[in-house]
């Protein structure tokens, strides 16, 4: 196992780097090509590569892959718990989460309750205010992450980065439920 190992980690050497310095050094009457050298992998990144991507299933009421995107994403482990709590108040575990969408068990939106907040996005129910520049000229997203449409944000990871950017702006006051629902309970 070892030697078929070190073999493919040479192949992929050899494959990515050897042959085309070969190729370049070789004399060429075309105009001047330019080549630019990798740095090798190591074997960390090649076992790394040749690894499956993992698929994460997102499920309404789930948040057992929080950790890991959000970790990913920047936030710190001490902001799990809170940002969990956050993410199955907002959107229940869903990415795709529009506003005010209702969704089944697997995510999917079935429909629109009569609420007219479909400009909240994904996770964190980012709120249009913060991407979309005719609603905000400063707005946050747009400036800082060039993300200036909601469709961005339905990715997890991309609205738990920019949940994250918000965080840094302003900590959790952007999802205090006090701010917009001053009869809720605790306010």
């Amino acid at each position: 196992m070892i030697r078929k190992a070190t073999f493919l980690i040479i192949a992929i050497y050899a494959i990515t780097f050897i042959a085309p310095m070969a190729k370049a050094s070789a004399p060429d009457d075309s105009p001047k090509k330019q080549f630019v050298a990798l740095a090798p992998l190591s074997i960390p990144q090649v076992e790394r590569a040749n690894k499956p991507i993992e698929t994460v299933v997102f499920m309404h009421g789930d948040i057992s892959w929080l950790p890991k995107l959000a970790l990913q994403a920047g936030w710190e482990t001490k902001h799990l718990p809170k940002l969990g709590e956050i993410i199955l108040r907002e959107s229940g575990g869903c990415p795709n989460r529009i506003g005010s969408s209702i969704v089944d068990k697997n995510c999917n939106i079935t429909g629109y309750t009569k609420a007219t907040n479909k400009s909240d996005s994904g996770l964190l129910q980012i709120n249009g205010v913060h991407y979309d520049l005719k609603r905000n000229k400063w707005a946050l997203a747009c400036r800082e992450m060039n993300i200036c449409t909601q469709e961005p944000l339905l990715d997890a990871v991309t609205n738990l980065k920019f949940g994250k950017l918000l965080f840094d702006e302003a900590g959790w006051g952007p999802w205090n439920v006090c701010n917009w629902n001053p009869k809720a309970k605790g306010c």
